[in-house]
């Protein structure tokens, strides 16, 4: 039985001064370099692999300090801190450059915990849409590799269908809005791993905002998970819903914010980003 292509992206080799040996994987491509969510679910499967991880991830950071290139790279993780209920880590992505020099890529933290049963509620109720299956599934003729990995569902805000400059001047609270349900194409169930991919599987606000195909790129990103692997099972290979929305676009950069529901209306985990854009 073959290796999905997720996991297969995911495969790390331990390296006896404690880091690990992976690569960039041809199916999970972007328009330079590889998918960043892969990037993310990659050190998530570092840590929770980790013989001396202790509970579950909580929280992600990582910031792209330079473009991935294709091919090998170094993953340097760390534990900065075990408490009685969280842990710390310390993360880099380094490579080698073509004149030999070793260079990092990118940088990040993470947390994890024991989590314990306690009062809860959430301020996020999941959004009142149309089931996945009255949908079209969302197609594009310039399609990079990772997106075809997919199966993604727009409900609303999708990407511009003719890139004129055009500013989009809906209410504010819709203007960089964007709905959709999405699930593994090959029906791979959910985990921390692929939830912190999905969480970075939305288009750069800034098309959404103004239908000008300008380059754009995550320059950091953090993830918050709030389920936990019960949950997790519960929304299995189903689909999610993820929505996002750009909030401040000034002097080359802007934040969006994001949210991934189960089926069900359960918060999985929300997602803040600074992006950068060339003029």
């Amino acid at each position: 039985m073959s290796l999905h292509a997720f996991d297969a992206a995911l495969q790390l080799q331990p390296q006896a001064d404690g880091s690990f040996l992976g690569a960039t994987s041809p199916a999970w491509a972007n328009m330079v370099g590889p998918f960043g969510g892969i990037t993310a679910a990659t050190v998530v499967q570092a840590i929770v692999g980790h013989t001396q991880c202790l509970g579950s991830p909580v929280a992600l950071t990582l910031n792209y300090v330079a473009a991935i290139a294709d091919g090998a790279f170094r993953l340097l993780l760390r534990i900065a801190r075990t408490n009685r209920s969280t842990q710390h880590w310390v993360f880099e992505i380094q490579q080698t450059a073509a004149d030999g020099s070793v260079e990092c890529v990118l940088t990040g933290t993470a947390m994890t915990a024991q989590r314990r049963e306690t009062w809860s509620a959430h301020d996020l109720p999941m959004p009142a849409v149309a089931a996945p299956e009255t949908l079209p599934e969302a197609h594009s003729p310039n399609m990079v590799e990772w997106f075809t990995r997919f199966d993604m569902r727009p409900v609303s805000g999708p990407l511009p269908q003719v890139w004129d400059g055009t500013i989009n001047d809906l209410p504010a609270h819709e203007a960089s809005l964007s709905q959709f349900w999405v699930r593994d194409r090959a029906g791979r169930a959910l985990d921390f791993a692929s939830l912190a991919a999905t969480a970075d599987i939305f288009f750069p606000r800034i098309w959404r905002r103004r239908a000008t195909w300008t380059p754009a790129g995550t320059v950091s990103m953090t993830v918050y998970f709030h389920a936990d692997s019960a949950q997790l099972a519960q929304a299995g290979a189903g689909y999610v819903l993820a929505q996002a929305r750009g909030q401040v676009f000034r002097n080359g950069f802007f934040d969006q914010s994001g949210c991934v529901w189960s089926a069900a209306g359960v918060p999985l985990a929300t997602t803040h980003q600074l992006v950068y854009f060339k003029e």
